[in-house]
């Protein structure tokens, strides 16, 4: 990079950029900082995680005519990990009898430790911390993902104490124990595909998941781990023990048979419904290579007699989780209870025979809970963490467990293949260790388990449910948030769709045709859906306009109005009518309350601007509804290159423009003018390659004090590497208090050569 510049933007190109739903305003005076240098960059720093092999592709456990696969932790009796062991030291039966080892491997899944982030954005190295903003997250490729883990929050089933726990363990893995090359998804069992986000490694997104987790009186969940005593509950009896006892407890009321019954489907249906939310989170997650986690949070549930639903379900979850490499860990965040009365309790007239009864149930009702979180850890070779009152330190050791894994696969004969259940074991030789492993399977090759979908609903909802992104047809999608007077709080969304990825069918007339259904999602941090769209486009080109779509590709702009502030995940799906190959991608955004009176930034808009002024199509066409149009490349010649918002790919030696807005910056008495600084700072692979210094922005009276209009532009060094960046503005309001000072955004771009 060569320097930072000012570029002086019009409010009107700004607005036309930014905010299509925004009527024109009067234009205002743009900051002028001074020009500052900064150095060429001839390397940018390589990240120091481990790349896996490319003979790791074969991690992923398989059940095919050829090959049955599995994955074990073998550890020594003080539960640390045994990593020296050979295809010798293994047995591996299948129903009872031996099979032939004939794969066998053992994989490192481990990454170096990062400094640590706090929720404040502080790093720090050791004891020493740091003031400056909290750097923007990473966007990982799949060679550098070490661990992919799923945190599935069962809030239907959790009780009012184990949610305040949840919430606690879950900031502080975030804020502490997540590393840079992990991919992290927190999913509500109660908030269905709205929950379903993309897995991250930002951490904004994963705290706003954090903040969203919320206890609900109408779930099975009670306000305590067990239900207040009544006076006059039957604790004697024929049926002391049994269900009909364990139920009236749970209720804390006095039922008759058809209550107890009507309660004990209730909890069937609670119990099923979370295991089905764990049933498509797997889904999502068996297309990711390598050996996956999902760590669940739940008071549990029963796997009694007569609970067929139950058990089928958590039978159907533990096969699907063994065919995608998923790695059960289950937590009761319950702790150590104990079983003694609380004041809740009405234990008036209760004889000690029957006090002792109850104490008695609660703790066999509590041990029966636990029962089904047990299988469901143990049958995928995971963990099950109880009895703990620190979560934290259960979750260190579900990390701590997925350091590396063992391979081993062997020949399966064709009975195996009869659509039942088989049961798996395997026995290490060497005295003293404990080997983890998945414990069986159904007989059906994995080409016929995936599902077939035929339909254009199911390919689109397909591709739009999954947590993952679908790139049969390549997009990129980015979200700006903004704000203007007349139009409120809104979303400005541009989704870029690869020209290579869709099939043109010439016509008789010389023109191309080819037909896309799209249809987007945005929910609102309560997974309300607050903007649906299902359209089927029809695109008609000339050969110009063909051919720079294949260079090019496609830009579908839309708009959100938002009327509350919170997080938003946008989703989308492109389908090729042609040939039915889908493609999706997600978006997270945060748009702040105004309202409070706080810094705050609007997205960052970032490309050719002065190219983009004079070629807004998609944009302009979006007033009246949804438009796709071309990509504007500048011209036909080989050097041009779309420096568009919806793209933004740079040459080295190039300039990147870049413009935004700032919210309510707080105004001088005297001078009636904001005192504001403004820093840009790149990354790359999470590691600053430049960081300018803080420039003071100058004003003339601003029309609207509350919303600055502003704009910049970066020269790019001829030396500098190709790959993905992400810029960063830091604004600075010397005028505001500590805690609201100061305010950041990002996004990402590319340099190509």
């Amino acid at each position: 990079m060569k320097k930072l510049t000012s570029l002086c933007i019009s409010h009107a190109l700004l607005l036309s950029l930014l905010a299509p739903l925004a009527g024109a305003q009067q234009p205002q005076t743009a900051p002028s900082p001074a020009p500052q240098n900064a150095p060429q960059q001839t390397a940018p720093p390589s990240s120091q995680q481990p790349v896996p092999d490319d003979d790791e592709e074969d991690d992923v456990v398989r059940i095919t005519t050829n090959l049955v696969q599995v994955d074990a932790v073998v550890v020594d009796k003080d539960g640390k990990q045994v990593t020296d062991l050979t295809a010798d030291d293994f047995e591996i039966l299948e129903d009872d009898r031996p099979q032939k080892l004939t794969n066998f491997s053992y994989v490192l899944n481990e990454s170096a430790l990062p400094a640590t982030e706090t929720a404040s954005g502080e790093r720090k190295a050791g004891n020493k911390a740091s003031a400056s903003p909290a750097p923007p997250p990473r966007r990982l490729r799949p060679e550098q993902v070490r661990r992919t883990m799923a945190l599935v929050v069962d809030d239907l089933g959790l009780s009012f104490p184990s949610m305040d726990a949840v919430r606690s363990g879950l900031r502080k893995f975030v804020d502490e124990q997540m590393q840079p090359n992990d991919m992290v998804a927190i999913i509500r069992t109660s908030a269905g595909v709205g929950a379903l986000q993309q897995f991250t490694s930002d951490k904004r997104q994963l705290h706003a998941a954090i903040n969203r987790i919320k206890w609900y009186p109408g779930a099975f969940g009670g306000v305590s781990v067990f239900a207040p005593v009544e006076s006059g509950i039957r604790t004697t009896g024929p049926e002391m023990g049994g269900e009909a006892s364990r139920a009236d407890l749970r209720t804390g009321i006095r039922e008759g048979d058809s209550a107890v019954q009507l309660r004990e489907f209730q909890e069937e249906i609670f119990a099923v419904g979370a295991l089905g939310a764990l049933n498509f989170v797997v889904r999502g997650m068996r297309e990711l290579p390598g050996r996956k986690s999902v760590t669940l949070f739940s008071d549990g549930f029963s796997l009694r007699p007569g609970s067929d639903r139950v058990r089928q379900a958590v039978r159907q979850l533990t096969d699907l989780a063994n065919r995608a490499s998923v790695v059960f860990y289950t937590i009761d965040p319950r702790g150590l209870v104990a079983y003694n009365f609380m004041a809740e309790d009405d234990t008036a007239g209760m004889t000690i025979e029957q006090l002792d009864n109850v104490q008695s149930l609660r703790a066999r009702q509590f041990s029966n809970s636990q029962v089904g979180m047990d299988e469901l850890s143990h049958n995928t070779g995971g963990l099950f963490i109880r009895n703990t009152n620190d979560l934290s330190r259960g979750i260190r050791r579900i990390i701590a467990d997925q350091r590396g894994f063992y391979l081993l696969g062997y020949r399966p004969q064709s009975a195996t293949f009869d659509r039942r259940y088989h049961k798996l074991e395997v026995r290490v030789k060497r005295p003293g260790l404990k080997v983890r492993y998945r414990r069986g399977f159904f007989g059906i090759r994995d080409e016929e388990a995936r599902p077939v979908r035929r339909t254009r609903y199911e390919q689109l909802i397909g591709a739009l449910t999954s947590p993952f992104a679908s790139a049969d047809v390549r997009l990129r999608l980015t979200a700006v948030f903004g704000n203007t007077e007349q139009a409120g709080s809104f979303m400005t969304s541009l989704m870029h769709i690869n020209g290579n990825d869709i099939n043109f069918t010439k016509q008789p007339d010389g023109t191309y045709k080819t037909v896309l259904d799209v249809v987007g999602l945005t929910y609102k941090d309560n997974s309300e859906i607050i903007d649906n769209r299902d359209q089927t486009t029809t695109l008609t080109l000339k050969e110009e306009a063909y051919r720079r779509v294949l260079r090019d590709g496609l830009t579908y702009t839309f708009n959100v109005p938002i009327k509350k502030a919170g997080a938003y995940q946008l989703r989308m799906a492109v389908r090729d009518a042609s040939t039915t190959r889908t493609g999706s991608a997600n978006q997270f955004i945060e748009v702040p309350d105004l309202k409070k009176n706080r810094l705050a930034l609007s997205g960052l808009i970032v490309g050719d601007l002065k190219t983009s002024s004079q070629n807004t199509t998609a944009t302009e066409g979006a007033r009246e509804g949804n438009e796709a149009s071309p990509e504007g490349g500048a011209g036909s010649s080989g050097a041009a290159l779309p420096a568009s918002p919806a793209v933004r790919r740079f040459r080295p030696n190039s300039n990147l423009d870049f413009a935004y807005a700032i919210y309510n910056a707080r105004l001088d008495r005297a001078t009636r003018l904001p005192q504001l600084t403004t820093q840009a700072r790149i990354f790359r692979d999470g590691t600053p390659v430049f960081e300018g210094d803080a420039m003071p922005l100058k004003f003339a009276s601003p029309t609207d004090p509350k919303r600055l209009d502003l704009a910049g532009s970066l020269s790019l060094g001829a030396n500098l590497p190709p790959g993905e960046y992400v810029l960063q503005i830091v604004v600075t309001d010397q005028l505001a208090d500590a805690k609201h000072r100061t305010a950041t955004q990002w996004i990402d771009f590319e340099v190509v050569k």
